[in-house]
């Protein structure tokens, strides 16, 4: 564990490495503030240029953008009482009341110290948790990664917003995306339709920007409050709220927890670790500390454990190679691009790579800490920019950041086509997250299920011969049995509440 932070200094003591994480940090407040971008489309923009940097540099940068924009979204929950991200809903049931009351300052300074202790939190749960659960899987062999693969989707598929068969079928439409190219068994082409474009299959850039960016986009031009201008007075934070937040020591450390609890199971997110840590802290709080009219401990719960939730979505990236989230994918995505690929055999063929990422992510949430308390009186101007200014330049940039990758104008069809599709998708109600799942475990599936299958004697029973993968393969079973017993139970209370009415 040590040994891996001790050997990934050389390569996070560069000027570069520090410069962009700052930057990173700065820019992931700006995104996180602004309703409609957040972190994952931060993420999405800079992923074009994070790819031509050396890898911890990259992932650096991406990291601080994952890290700062879980915060910035209190920003606008807190002043205009509108959540930046779903990570900040909850932050808005304290913070808007605080800020009514004259208490914006205060209520943004615990959100950031909050976001920065939480993510450290989560940090020290990713060194400690990441390597023993790396080597717990180093003994694992082509049916244990086909289980976990299955794993991976059908969590994502369970715990995303919307019904389980939708969440199945867009993570089984990942999968389909996945086939499209050269077989790396026969060499033979697949859905290429005489395309030499498509023989490297489509670029996960390319997918991300279309499925994620030009959706939200559209989204945004069909507000009725596109074009509205808001006056925010200045607000202006000092150290005061890093020890406004500190008293609130045993919230802030049960919050964090939690956050990293649920950061470290696939498919959870920061939105659900953010209720239940506001949930138990308010079921644990003193009558008179008020929750729901500004409780400073509101704030602090709801911040520190969707912080602390983004250390713990690296652990099984990073160990298994499994995203837990949409975030967690593009990050995976720009491992793999950079020829780095998560897994058992990261840490004991390049400790120094996973030093490397542990120590950009401590630093991304020191200088959170930092940068945010200078940036908060820039908060009032960034959310003061029009929608109708702000969406072409997003645009633009989505669409060069696609073309530049390999100055292919199909990366730019490609892009609007899989726009086309998270248009339709969210249309219907599909969950996006999966399909990004699905196409970045294909190939880890596809390939293992179909080495299992030539090692094995007796086909598919090689799944269930070998304990850890029949264990997981069960505990699929077992969440999707579940998932629709809880489905038929409440269609039944609804039938009963609709028979009384």
């Amino acid at each position: 564990m040590f040994d891996a932070v001790l050997a990934g200094l050389p390569l996070f003591l560069t000027v570069q490495t520090v410069v962009l994480v700052a930057l990173g940090v700065a820019f992931g407040l700006v995104v996180g503030a602004l309703p409609g971008l957040g972190p994952l489309m931060g993420m999405i923009l800079v992923l074009p240029f994070a790819i031509g940097q050396p890898p911890i540099a990259a992932i650096g940068l991406l990291t601080a953008i994952f890290v700062a924009g879980s915060c910035g979204g209190s920003v606008s929950a807190i002043l205009l009482g509108i959540p930046g991200t779903p990570l900040a809903a909850a932050t808005l049931f304290d913070g808007y009341p605080m800020a009514q009351a004259g208490r914006g300052a205060d209520a943004i300074g615990i959100a950031i110290s909050a976001s920065a202790l939480g993510g450290l939190f989560g940090g020290a749960v990713l060194i400690v948790a990441t390597p023993m659960l790396a080597e717990f899987a180093g003994g694992f062999t082509a049916p244990e990664y086909t289980a976990l693969a299955i794993t991976g989707l059908v969590t994502v598929a369970v715990i995303s917003e919307g019904s389980l068969v939708k969440g199945l079928l867009a993570g089984c439409f990942g999968l389909l995306i996945a086939t499209i190219g050269t077989d790396q068994f026969s060499t033979g082409f697949r859905f290429t339709f005489g395309s030499y474009h498509l023989l490297d299959g489509f670029h996960i850039v390319a997918i991300v920007v279309g499925l994620f960016a030009i959706p939200e986009m559209v989204w945004q031009v069909m507000r009725p409050s596109l074009d509205d201008k808001v006056a925010l007075p200045p607000v202006r934070v000092g150290l005061r709220a890093v020890g406004l937040t500190l008293l609130h020591w045993a919230n802030l450390l049960r919050s964090s927890a939690l956050g990293a609890f649920f950061g470290a199971i696939p498919g959870a997110s920061g939105v659900a670790s953010s209720f239940v840590a506001y949930a138990a802290a308010k079921a644990l709080a003193k009558p008179d500390e008020r929750y729901g009219e500004g409780a400073e401990g509101g704030v602090v719960a709801t911040e520190a454990s969707n912080n602390a939730t983004v250390g713990g979505t690296f652990v099984p990236t990073l160990a298994l190679g499994i995203p837990g989230d949409a975030g967690a994918a593009v990050l995976l995505g720009a491992l793999i691009i950079l020829g780095v690929f998560p897994g058992p055999a990261l840490f004991a063929n390049s400790p120094e790579i996973v030093g490397g990422i542990f120590l950009v992510y401590l630093l991304a949430n020191a200088l959170l800490l930092v940068l945010g308390i200078l940036m908060t009186p820039l908060f009032a101007y960034v959310l003061c920019i029009r929608g109708s200014n702000l969406i072409p330049i997003v645009l633009l940039l989505c669409a060069v950041g696609a073309f530049a990758l390999q100055a292919s104008i199909f990366d730019l069809w490609a892009m609007l086509g899989f726009g086309l599709v998270g248009i339709l998708f969210k249309a219907a109600r599909y969950p996006l997250a999966p399909v990004v799942i699905g196409v970045i475990l294909g190939p880890l599936l596809e390939n293992n299920y179909r080495r299992s299958l030539l090692i094995s004697r007796d086909g598919h029973w090689i799944f269930w011969d070998r304990p850890i993968s029949a264990t997981l393969l069960v505990i699929d079973a077992l969440l999707i049995v579940g998932v629709i017993l809880y489905g038929i139970r409440q269609a039944r209370r609804r039938a009963r509440c609709t028979e009384v009415a």
